[in-house]
């Protein structure tokens, strides 16, 4: 039977991949948990079947956060549906995943491949948080997700990884403004992870898999289960005092 969760969790993009793993690790934790998905309703919704199987709340919404106009809609939804299921229109912790990928060599990126970038992974994550504050609990949590390739440095990878930089960048400035609500802000980067993410090409190109095995330190690429309990921790009353931080989980890419 499910029950209400005395805390709540907003995942985007966690209908899969990471996000998938984030939102059954947050449940395990006794977290309830709002997804949303872009296009793969079925997908998000056996999510949602496996976190109320396990006793969580759980429900799933559309969102493009490409689409800043949706916000507020969107966040209406959100609010509205926890209001009549919890008795209270807000929220704990902001996990702001979604995104997509973009490999292309820096000299042949063209300006509507880095406007894309920058609608998903900065003014998507800055202006979604924005909308977000007002029903975001005192003392909850801002998780922002960057990547390794904003500290190392792969071919094709510019526009991604300096995007993923500046939301490093944000997430310092969120928690020195935020600090006054009690509200924590911290990053987690994962490095190369065995998903669909990017049309899988960690995951099945075998070349690629060996090599980025062959630059980590614990000798493997990492996998879905590797990071969402990281994003859990950071969820958690033990991980209180953690603020400001990017907290790297890539098996030690690179070093």
């Amino acid at each position: 039977m499910e029950k209400t969760a005395s805390k709540i969790a907003l995942v985007t993009g966690g209908s899969r991949g990471l996000g998938k793993d984030m939102a059954l690790k947050l449940a395990a934790k006794g977290i309830g948990v709002i997804l949303t998905y872009n296009s793969n309703q079925a997908e998000a919704e056996k999510v949602v079947a496996a976190i109320k199987a396990a006793g969580q709340h759980a429900a799933a919404f559309q969102l493009d956060t490409r689409n800043r106009q949706s916000f507020g809609p969107f966040i209406q939804q959100v609010t509205e549906h926890l209001q009549a299921e919890t008795g209270s229109p807000n929220f704990d912790f902001l996990i702001n995943n979604a995104g997509t990928a973009l490999h292309a060599d820096f000299a042949e990126t063209t300006e509507e491949e880095v406007d894309a970038i920058v609608d998903i992974h900065f003014k998507g994550v800055f202006f979604l948080t924005q909308k977000a504050l007002t029903y975001l609990n005192d003392g909850g949590r801002i998780i922002n997700i960057s990547s390794g390739l904003a500290r190392f440095s792969f071919n094709g990878s510019s526009a991604y990884g300096a995007m993923k930089g500046a939301i490093e960048v944000l997430t310092r400035y969120l928690a020195k403004e935020l600090g006054p609500r009690g509200i924590a802000a911290n990053v987690v980067a994962p490095g190369a992870i065995e998903t669909d993410f990017s049309g899988g090409v960690v995951r099945d190109n075998k070349e690629l898999n060996t090599q980025i095995a062959s630059l980590t330190a614990l000798g493997r690429v990492g996998l879905p289960d590797d990071i969402g309990g990281v994003v859990a921790f950071l969820c958690t009353d033990e991980a209180r005092w953690i603020n400001a931080q990017r907290i790297e989980v890539s098996g030690g890419m690179s070093l």
